[in-house]
């Protein structure tokens, strides 16, 4: 059997993984099971040596406790001078992560990862320190316990009855390119404490009665272990699959947990998180959006939004769905089309005759869930009784039960009329329509007024004994319930279509705001329409002030409007620029920057971040639910994608002006060698002519030679005259400075300029003496002029006239210049003023192809419009088209003498 044929791809991908493996930054995790079992002192026992070897180690925390063998071991390296904030009135030292970016060592010891960093440091975490530390280059090195992992924080409060404050997400253990065990057995950790290697004596006894219990340390060991085991699976997983090693199982699982805002779900969270590590499988957290969740209170939104970060930050995907009342069949309907196989949901907390009118999740999904596996996690009931109560349902208003009032007055109207013609029956009939129509139009509540006075009404006027509610027949409570039940049954159905048409509602709502971005961005124009567009959206669907920041030519943040308030501060700026080089998001309401007035979102596009989003909300933030938070995320991407593309279309468009200015100047290095040449060569042989001691001149063939070289100069005079017109006219430096002037005074210098070229040629000149003044630059549009008569002395037999006319019309005025030559071929008439374009007529004389191009250009700057085509007596014309203002200069008045 053959081997199986590498695939390009992945072989693509292993490269350059392995690129990015070996050139980032290096992460080291001295990890143990409780505080005391020497981590610090491991840590520093490696960086010194280290430092010995000539690596440049620094200290940017290092926490002793006060142990001797650490101080002494802590000694002889350089330290990050820490920052001082306050406290209470106090200072505190913290870590000075901008001193630590500047110093820029190849290693930096960063003690206790989990640590809490006070209110004013960048980050609220040290991990978070950390991470910005290796993307600037950094290699760290630092210590964390196990407690302190967040997946694993409801187990270590099971075990020590503690609940761990300050943890720090299992993707940065991840991270690590090594994790390194620092084990003790438990009995010589007690015995370090009792000696006070750990704590002060004091301290020490009481850790020993609660923490350091012996059942404590041994439970926390094995899940260092274990934690330490899974990481080394891990880094054994990636060698795998870095070497092609083929796997030993067909295929890889998948988890989905399901989530909301109940408070098991974080635990539901971590648990799934565990799991997924230990399966080495895939992850993703699912918030199903149904109609009850427009009821959901600002706690319970907070829950759901902090649920979905916690998963993010544990390494798991979010999603959040649409769907009905019964979300059971779309957590399987998401579940199936994306491979997931197993699936973790929260033990019910209902009680059982909740469960049998409501219906169990669970035993949904178990029941239809096929092949994939179902796992029910338990919880902290404790945690359920503290949420709050959902938002009060909106009340229908006095107007609709007084309509269910009127509805059963009519229904027993009509049943009277009818009462001793029809059956009892059809009179119920008439009540279950108005109980109907009541539904339909006014919700649950009053439907269920319009059953009880049906009911009522029933058996007051329509039951024996008469015009009493004593009924001694209970064949009729049977009846009586039917109305009833359908009250509620209807009631409950309106109510239903109702939330999930305010749901729609929402939802079209966010739609509608991504369709008009899109549309608003679709219509192009520059950087300044896009950016305005998208303040106007943003703040339109959001309430709020937005601001977008654009990178400049220096790698810092700009905005095209100045005028904005959050642009006014340094601090505002500053964390925009850190979003921007960090591609993270950060500031209000975020874990890094929070003090910041607004939130600040990277647009990130497919060639990376293209600027940043800033967002302030003018009163409660309008994007704290997950969809309204994702549709902000959406927005700036989206926004992000249409900077991308007005971005890509300008560089193709400087790449193909590029590539037409390469080729114009290959054209015309071509063209130019070739009439320079000419005219040099005519100069060259008539001066030597005349230089030749030799073979004397005759003086009228002396004068013919110098004729010649008179005439050859100047003909390479009009060429770099015009070469020098069309650089400054691609160069755009070309300035037009106008002045009223008279087409007689163009007309006769342009000439005399052309008097000897036109020796050959007779020129008749027609110009009326009513032609008004034009507003042009006299020396330009002289050129134009010049470069006209010379295309027509070039392109007409010798001997026939050039015609110059001119005329006004309204306001425009028109000069023609024509002749009696060959005229333009067909198809002719526009390429003609294209740069190195020449007439293709037999028996024309040759350009270099740029004085109608130039002509055109300096028009065209004019406001004007210039035109070629053929006369019917034969030859060409070119018409020159100026506007003329509607107010001309006054004549100069004659003055009289006396």
């Amino acid at each position: 059997m053959t081997p199986e044929r590498p695939d390009p791809d992945a072989l693509l991908r292993k490269v350059q993984e392995e690129e990015a493996l070996a050139t980032r930054a290096k992460l080291k995790v001295f990890f143990g099971a409780a505080p005391g079992v020497g981590k610090t002192y491991a840590m520093l026992s490696e960086a010194k040596e280290r430092l010995d070897i000539g690596i440049d180690v620094v200290v940017g925390v290092v926490e002793t406790h006060g142990r001797s063998e650490t101080n002494a071991k802590a000694e002889g390296f350089e330290r990050i001078p820490p920052r001082e904030l306050p406290y209470h009135g106090t200072f505190y030292p913290e870590f000075d992560l901008e001193a630590a970016l500047k110093r820029k060592p190849q290693i930096i010891l960063m003690d206790e990862l989990a640590h809490s960093n006070m209110k004013g440091s960048r980050h609220e975490k040290r991990w978070q320190d950390v991470m910005e530390l290796l993307d600037a280059g950094i290699d760290v090195y630092t210590t964390v316990n196990v407690q302190h992992m967040e997946s694993l924080r409801d187990v270590v409060a099971q075990i020590t009855g503690i609940i761990v404050r300050e943890n720090v997400p299992d993707t940065v253990l991840e991270r690590a390119d090594e994790v390194e065990l620092v084990d003790l057995p438990p009995e010589d950790l007690l015995q370090r404490l009792r000696e006070g290697k750990v704590y002060v004596p004091d301290q020490a006894r009481h850790a020993i009665d609660r923490f350091f219990r012996k059942g404590n340390l041994l439970a926390l060991r094995e899940l260092a272990l274990r934690q330490t085991a899974q990481s080394v699976d891990a880094q054994m997983r990636r060698y795998m699959a870095t070497e092609g090693i083929r796997k030993t199982w067909a295929a890889g699982d998948r988890l989905l947990v399901c989530v909301g805002p109940s408070a098991l779900s974080t635990r539901l969270v971590r648990a799934t998180r565990r799991l997924a590590a230990t399966l080495g499988a895939p992850w993703t957290a699912l918030y199903v959006e149904t109609p009850r969740h427009l009821r959901y209170g600002e706690a319970d939104q907070a829950r759901i939004e902090a649920n979905l970060r916690l998963a993010e930050q544990l390494g798991g995907g979010t999603e959040v769905i649409e769907g009905g009342v019964s979300i059971g069949p779309d957590i399987l309907d998401y579940a199936r089309s994306h491979n997931v196989t197993k699936i973790v949901v929260g033990k019910p907390s209902l009680p059982r005759w909740r469960e049998f009118l409501r219906g169990s999740l669970v035993d949904e999904l178990v029941r239809d869930s096929g092949d994939i596996d179902i796992f029910v996690i338990t919880g902290d009931q404790g945690q359920e009784t503290a949420r709050p109560p959902l938002r009060p349902k909106p009340h229908s208003p006095l107007s609709h039960y007084a309509f269910a009032l009127l509805a059963v007055i009519a229904a027993s109207v009509v049943s009277g009329l009818a009462f001793g013609r029809t059956e009892l029956a059809d009179i119920v009939m008439v009540y279950v329509l108005a109980i109907v129509l009541v539904a339909a139009r006014s919700g649950r509540g009053p439907s269920l007024l319009a059953s009880a006075l049906s009911v009522a009404a029933f058996d007051f006027l329509f039951i024996p004994p008469f015009l009493t509610f004593a009924v001694t027949d209970f064949r009729h409570m049977g009846t009586f319930a039917i109305l009833m039940v359908t009250g509620w049954t209807i009631g409950t159905l309106t109510e239903r279509i109702r939330q999930q048409a305010r749901l729609a509602r929402s939802r079209e709502h966010r739609t509608a705001g991504l369709l008009r971005l899109s549309k608003d961005l679709a219509q192009g124009g520059g950087s300044a329409d896009l950016v305005e567009s998208i303040l106007r959206n943003v703040a339109s669907q959001f309430s709020t002030e937005a601001v977008v920041l654009l990178p400049g030519a220096n790698g810092k943040l700009e905005a095209l409007r100045k005028d904005l308030p959050l642009l006014h501060s340094e601090n505002e700026v500053g964390v925009a620029q850190w979003v921007f080089e960090h591609q993270e998001a950060a500031g209000r309401g975020t874990a890094t920057l929070p003090g910041a007035k607004a939130t600040y979102l990277p647009m990130r596009a497919t060639s990376g971040v293209m600027g940043v989003l800033g967002v302030l909300p003018e009163g409660e933030a309008q994007w704290t639910e997950p969809d309204q938070r994702r549709l902000l995320e959406a927005f700036a991407d989206q926004s992000a994608l249409a900077l991308e593309r007005l971005d890509l279309s300008e560089k193709n468009a400087e790449a193909s002006r590029r590539m037409d200015q390469e080729a114009m100047r290959s054209t015309l290095l071509s063209s130019v060698s070739h009439d320079l040449r000419t005219p040099l060569g005519a100069i060259t042989g008539a001066s030597s002519a005349l230089l030749d001691r030799e073979a004397p001149v005759a003086e009228e063939a002396r004068r013919e030679l110098l004729e010649s070289i008179h005439g050859e100069a100047k003909r390479m005079h009009r060429l770099v005259s015009n070469l020098l017109d069309i650089t400054r006219l691609e160069s755009g430096t070309l300035e037009v400075h106008k002045e009223w002037t008279l087409i007689e005074e163009l007309v006769g210098s342009a000439l005399n300029r052309m008097e000897d070229q036109l020796k050959g040629n007779p020129v008749t000149v027609d110009l009326p003496r009513s032609l008004p003044p034009v507003p042009v630059d006299s020396l330009l549009m002289e050129q134009v002029l010049v470069n006209l008569l010379d295309n027509a002395v070039k392109h007409s037999p010798q001997g026939t006239p050039i015609e110059v006319k001119a005329w006004s019309v309204g306001r425009t005025a028109t000069l023609v210049v024509s002749d009696h030559g060959p005229g333009l071929a067909e198809g002719e008439e526009e390429r003609i003023f294209e740069k190195m374009v020449r007439g293709r007529r037999p028996g024309a004389e040759a350009g270099a192809g740029l004085g109608l191009a130039i002509c055109k250009a300096i028009v065209e700057a004019h406001g004007g419009r210039i035109t070629a085509g053929n006369r019917n007596q034969g030859g060409a014309q070119f018409l020159v088209n100026l506007p003329l203002p509607e107010e001309l200069p006054p004549l100069p008045k004659e003055e009289s003498s006396e």
